[in-house]
């Protein structure tokens, strides 16, 4: 079975396992949620520092 994809490079969205523009893409699926995450507080401090380095919050 196929899953949708997304390119890291130029951002679109591809069932390939590479883009159009040559780049390796990615799963766009989220992670399965789990209240044993013990992970969950370095993803959540990674993506504050990205949203900040973009200027978003």
């Amino acid at each position: 079975m196929k899953h949708i994809h997304r390119c890291n490079k130029c951002d679109k969205y591809t069932m390939g396992e590479v883009c159009d523009c040559g780049a390796k893409t990615n799963t766009s699926k989220p992670l399965k949620y789990s209240p044993n995450d013990n992970l969950g507080a370095y993803r959540r401090k990674a993506k504050l520092e990205e949203y900040g380095r973009r200027g978003l919050i």
